[in-house]
């Protein structure tokens, strides 16, 4: 019989819900997972709710869970300028271009949108012109630096895919030359955060999502192994032609277990 994880990492918009639905028999699979004493971790790119509105969400749709067992990319970042104020030996001056609803996560830092030491970005949605591209340019070609949530290409809605936020961070790396920190999946430095966090190792754990590149791919590079759902951003063609070869492939959450036992 083949050794379980004792940890998984769990992906949530398009692997355990879409919308405010709970992929079929997601809620069952994750309880037969915590019977088999298994860790789970849920992480998240998610950057237009706060730590507390996502466990809110999660427990509403029926899926149980401890604070501190979700982990997002907000959270990694916090700590990331945490570990830069230190190492700069005074306050930090950021912009944090995020939505509102976790702008609170950064208020320990002083703002500054006109002489930042760093933008953070994340998700703002239609909030994006012309004007504010060209601000946050002149601003990093000044001297800040770019800190991204995450570096998605798209991501699946309720009403399809639609472009994330990838697309601006790419384009700022281009125009100004400078490469952003990406704190969020697929980052390396993420995903170890994350297994400290359960004192597990790499070759230990078992990353689950809908995303090849940054859920599958970006696990694979630090030792975890990968396991791609068909819901969600999934799409046959995509997977057809990624270099990336997950360890496992399911139609859904609702059959993991069966294809790790």
């Amino acid at each position: 019989m083949p050794q379980l994880p004792q940890l998984i990492l769990l992906d949530l918009d398009g692997t355990l819900y879409i919308g405010n639905q709970p992929i079929p028999g997601a809620i069952a699979a994750l309880a037969q997972l915590r019977e088999r004493d298994i860790a789970l971790r849920f992480i998240t790119n998610t950057t237009t709710k706060s730590q507390g509105e996502l466990v809110a969400q999660l427990r509403v749709m029926g899926f149980q869970l401890d604070a501190d067992e979700l982990i997002s990319a907000a959270v990694a970042a916090t700590l990331e300028l945490r570990n830069l104020q230190q190492q700069a030996g005074r306050p930090l001056r950021i912009w944090p271009l995020v939505a509102d609803a976790i702008k609170t996560d950064f208020t320990e830092f002083i703002w500054d949108e006109n002489k930042p030491d760093y933008i953070v970005l994340g998700d703002i949605g239609d909030s994006w012109d012309l004007s504010l591209i060209n601000r946050l340019f002149n601003v990093m070609h000044n001297g800040a630096e770019l800190i991204a949530l995450h570096k998605g290409r798209f991501w699946q809605t309720s009403e399809g895919l639609k472009a994330d936020i990838g697309f601006f961070v790419a384009g700022f790396e281009y125009v100004t030359s400078k490469t952003a920190r990406i704190m969020g999946k697929p980052n390396r430095d993420f995903y170890q955060r994350v297994l400290d966090s359960a004192n597990v190792k790499a070759e230990d754990a078992l990353m689950v999502g809908d995303d090849i590149d940054s859920d599958v791919g970006g696990a694979q590079l630090i030792g975890i192994k990968g396991c791609l759902v068909k819901t969600g951003k999934f799409r046959q063609p995509y997977f057809d032609q990624s270099d990336v070869k997950p360890d496992y492939v399911v139609a859904s959450i609702a059959e993991l277990l069966t294809a790790i036992a």
